[in-house]
């Protein structure tokens, strides 16, 4: 029994010396306080959000429900179809300034000081990339506000030896890159906001500091797993 200990003892402080940290990864990036990226996420994606091909869009007009279009995909050319006014350049506004458009076009023969307002149901031109402890790595479209939680779940959701305390997310701003630290668990469980990434955002969930097979060891020997539990 004591040999098992002494070589499960030996893989755990192997496991701690080259396990992922964020420290490692977060070389190259600014690393700032998560409520930074979480006001970024709040303002960007409702107001800085840039409008582009292939994105769906859902329109208002304040009290005139045929001028509305509830679907409006924006083409190859980065144009919209819109009741009465017909072809709308979309692509490159921002939801405000689309609006702001529609409602000039609608003033000019139409209405007396229409109110438009333009949401992005599907962000299909914006991606983020899940990388790290998660059951499938990759490219992901955003549909919409994509929050951190829902990113996470796009890759089928953290593995078993991920560690939810420790996920990273970067951002390329133009003040340069900056990454955040949130605790998964935390947001899981409403003790924490889940922050809404941006496009081209860069998550990475962390792995713990047991390896997979020290992880699996432990889990035959109960009680000496309690010893490790909180590292």
């Amino acid at each position: 029994m004591r040999f098992w200990i002494a070589l499960l003892l030996a893989a755990f402080v192997t496991g701690c010396a080259s396990g992922t940290r964020r420290a490692d990864v977060a070389a190259g990036a600014s690393l700032v306080d998560p409520v930074v990226l979480q006001e970024q996420g709040r303002s960007g994606h409702a107001e800085s959000y840039v409008i582009g091909p292939t994105d769906l869009l859902s329109i208002s007009v304040f009290q005139v429900a045929d001028l509305s279009v509830r679907e409006a995909r924006v083409d190859a050319a980065g144009s919209i179809h819109m009741p009465l006014i017909g072809t709308v350049h979309a692509a490159g506004d921002t939801p405000g300034e689309l609006a702001r458009e529609i409602e000039a076009l609608l003033s000019e023969s139409f209405l007396q000081n229409p109110k438009v307002s333009v949401a992005v149901s599907e962000a299909a031109s914006q991606k983020v990339t899940v990388d790290g402890a998660v059951n499938k790595p990759g490219v992901y479209l955003m549909r919409g506000q994509t929050t951190l939680l829902q990113a996470v779940a796009m890759a089928e959701g953290p593995t078993d030896v991920a560690d939810l305390k420790s996920v990273a997310v970067f951002r390329t701003t133009p003040s340069g890159r900056m990454v955040a630290i949130f605790d998964l668990a935390d947001i899981r469980n409403g003790a924490a906001t889940d922050p809404v990434l941006l496009g081209d955002d860069v998550v990475v969930v962390d792995a713990s500091r047991l390896s997979v097979a020290t992880q699996r060891a432990l889990q035959t020997l109960p009680g000496l797993a309690a010893v490790f539990r909180y590292w």
